[in-house]
């Protein structure tokens, strides 16, 4: 499954199910896709998995999330793997728009 999300304000971001459901947990959500995010909460959001994100376990770790092709030496942190949804998080909240999710 992949998961796309969008606000008004950036490009549309599309992540693998498994790693948007572990970054929506992050966030407070309940990982349901679809899923949304009103204006005002967005903020308090994208805080929760900064802070998240400050804690979560490097590529080398047994709970880093794996690439698609199961070769271990290809782990990608999670960390990494936010960086388009945090710019995603930060457009909205700068233009106060809403962020939704769907598969």
């Amino acid at each position: 499954m992949l998961v796309t999300f969008k606000t008004n304000s950036y490009a549309d971001i599309t992540m693998f199910g498994d790693v948007a459901e572990a970054l929506l947990g992050m966030m407070g959500q309940s990982g349901n896709v679809p899923g949304a995010i009103m204006a005002d909460d967005v903020e308090n959001a994208l805080s929760s998995l900064k802070i998240a994100l400050e804690d979560s376990p490097e590529p080398d770790s047994a709970e880093a999330i794996d690439l698609e092709d199961d070769d271990q030496t290809n782990r990608v942190a999670l960390k990494t793997r936010a960086m388009p949804l945090l710019g995603l998080l930060e457009s909205a909240v700068a233009s106060h728009d809403n962020v939704q999710w769907d598969a």
